[in-house]
């Protein structure tokens, strides 16, 4: 009688769904293009129980590229950070193609055709009048509201505001990049949702320079120790942020808590600026304007972490209103704060070359 040799069970890593193995058929099966139910999914791809629907599942590559343009529980997550990166493309377009000194109106100029006035003339010449200055400063609007050119201005660098753009626009692709080819497989999951909260801290990070390089020109010392200390605590962030068990779903508020704790250390140098400069109206609107970011972004935030509003009526928001969405839309708005923010403070630096007060 023939003895039946013993099957030798496979090396490689075996799928798993609740724990148990996959066979060849349901592989097969989630190939295939078609959304799944959030209890069909292999235990990675488990994240928010209150989004029942609408999930891919380890698609192909070109099946998972081509899911951008249609409707699943992913798309507008994909959609909300692409569109945020596209508005701080062409932010950068604009800057990098300036003859003249990048503003806020520049911007708007360019992007509407309409020419806008500084609102508040008597706070313009508040900003630009002093005793050290000709008579005909005081009749000078601002280089953001004056794109053409038409007054010379002392030249400022550039760069720390492209800096944050880069940081910006960085965070934002990494964001699409991530909520659209997470779903692939294990190995891409644990890759791009890394590489996402790099980018998160990344573009946290970016956010001081603009500010902080243009407010504390006249005090370089200062200037030099809170661009190291943000980068530094950004660094670390990254590096802890590698773990693939921090990328776990159960971190989730930690990640959120790094992130905030992160940002709202801005509130140290903007004390410090308010300190040196509380007689500038641009540096006063700046504040507001980087408390306004601050409260965009910790809404969002609170989305993120709550998993409002799908929490309170589980597979209603599968498609569209989810937190995940709202916290995008956050995060889009507190950018775009931070970024008027950071044109204010760098008409008030290019208003005072000489540090003359």
């Amino acid at each position: 009688m023939q003895k039946r040799r013993p099957v030798r069970e496979s090396s490689k890593t075996t799928p798993e769904r609740n724990g148990k193995a996959l066979d060849s058929g349901e592989k097969k099966k989630r190939s295939e293009r078609r959304l799944m139910k959030f209890g069909e999914l292999p235990r990675y791809l488990k994240d928010n129980e209150y989004i029942h629907n609408h999930y891919r599942c380890e698609w192909s590559l070109k099946e998972t590229f081509l899911s951008a343009f249609s409707w699943h529980n992913e798309t507008l997550n994909i959609w909300t950070h692409l569109g945020g990166f596209l508005i701080f493309g062409w932010m950068m377009v604009v800057s990098c193609m300036e003859t003249t000194e990048v503003g806020l109106a520049g911007f708007v100029n360019v992007f509407s055709g309409v020419t806008i006035r500084w609102p508040w003339p008597s706070m313009a010449k508040a900003v630009y009048f002093s005793s050290d200055h000709h008579d005909s400063n005081v009749t000078h609007t601002t280089s953001f509201l004056n794109p053409q050119g038409e007054v010379n201005y002392e030249t400022i660098p550039k760069w720390p505001w492209l800096v944050f753009l880069t940081g910006a626009m960085t965070c934002l692709i990494c964001s699409s990049m991530s909520h659209l080819f997470a779903c692939h497989s294990r190995r891409f999951n644990l890759f791009f949702w890394r590489l996402d909260y790099a980018g998160i801290s990344l573009m946290i990070v970016c956010s001081f320079f603009a500010p902080i390089y243009y407010a504390f020109s006249c005090h370089t010392n200062w200037r030099l120790f809170y661009l190291s200390s943000i980068s530094i605590l950004g660094l670390l962030a990254i590096f802890a942020l590698l773990s693939p068990a921090l990328s776990a779903p159960r971190f989730r508020s930690f990640r959120a808590a790094l992130f905030l704790t992160m940002g709202f250390s801005g509130v140290i140098p903007a004390s410090h600026v308010l300190y040196l400069h509380k007689d500038h109206p641009n540096v006063v609107i700046a504040l507001v304007y980087e408390l306004a970011m601050a409260v965009l972004y910790a809404t969002g935030a609170g989305f993120y972490v709550s998993r409002i509003p799908e929490r309170w009526k589980p597979g209603a928001f599968d498609i569209a209103g989810h937190s995940h969405q709202i916290f995008h839309v956050f995060v889009v708005l507190g950018a775009l704060a931070h970024s008027v923010a950071s044109l204010l403070i760098m008409d008030f630096r290019r208003a005072s070359p000489s540090c003359a007060f």
